[in-house]
């Protein structure tokens, strides 16, 4: 029985007692080995759930073709975390903020401390959505470890009554938002080192999840050409740099003739375009 009373069966995964006792009497070697200890069954927790992953991406894939934008809900980490992933996909891929949004229960405020009973609210998250127009050519992930989140949960909901594909990430599988969801991706990572502290194994589980979700739909919607990021905005010396590298590479030409048509043009894919039509 748990301190609560309550047995592991009865208690989510999330919620469950950590595996590991009086971690204020450890050492800091201790502490860091048994992190990392726990952080290795992560990538073999994901790797369980790729049919799950590989079965949302492909829906998603089809209505982005289509001109459909991808909307994360979440609330405290996980809502951070799909704030995040978003947030670098522009970036990363140069396309508009407006493809993949990640909204987060209490505003940007809460990207950077907790707001008070801000997940609490079920109905919140629709009608921050409608605020976008969201449609059918749209999809929904609702991001919650616990898959309990009522701020996520309700947005889910009603994004599916209203005929748009939902998916969602959490780490325990027999949770409300897996019931919700038409497209549920289940990471069982267990029970966190510091019990309930779903910031460690399960974030690490969704970060990685959104990583492969995005870097996909990026992929195969062309915004890569084979390994590199053609797409990517020049908003720094170093991605300047790495766009010149990239062309030198690619064209073998000139350094400088690689950076001088590389600012022109603003990306490596228009730039090699652009040098392939008018000097090949």
């Amino acid at each position: 029985m748990s301190k609560s009373g309550l047995t592991r069966q009865q208690l989510s995964i999330t919620e469950s007692p950590s595996h590991f006792e009086d971690l204020d009497k450890m050492t800091v070697n201790e502490l860091l080995t048994n992190i990392n200890q726990e952080d290795a069954k992560v990538h073999l927790a994901v790797r369980e759930a790729i049919p799950q992953i590989e079965t949302l991406i492909n829906q998603i894939y089809g209505r982005m073709q289509k001109g459909g934008r991808l909307f994360y809900l979440g609330a405290g980490t996980s809502g951070r975390l799909g704030v995040l992933d978003a947030s670098e996909v522009p970036p990363s891929f140069g396309v508009p903020d407006t493809v993949v949004i990640g909204l987060i229960a209490g505003g940007e405020t809460a990207l950077r401390k907790a707001v008070e009973s801000a997940e609490d609210d079920p109905a919140k998250a629709w009608s921050e959505l409608e605020i976008f127009n969201i449609n059918t050519k749209d999809s929904v992930i609702g991001i919650a470890a616990s898959g309990t989140t009522p701020y996520v949960l309700g947005g889910v909901q009603r994004a599916r009554e209203n005929g748009i594909l939902t998916g969602c990430i959490t780490c325990n599988p027999d949770s409300p938002i897996v019931k919700v969801a038409e497209h549920p991706v289940v990471v069982v990572v267990g029970p966190e080192f510091v019990t309930g502290s779903t910031r460690l194994k399960a974030g690490t589980a969704q970060k990685m999840v959104l990583n492969m979700i995005t870097t996909t739909l990026m992929i195969k919607l062309g915004r890569v050409k084979g390994n590199k990021m053609v797409n990517m905005q020049l908003t720094n010396k170093k991605l300047i740099e790495r766009g010149t590298r990239m062309i030198v590479e690619e064209l073998d030409i000139q350094r400088e003739a690689a950076r001088i048509l590389l600012m022109e043009q603003g990306s490596v894919k228009k730039a090699l375009e652009f040098y392939r039509e008018h000097y090949k």
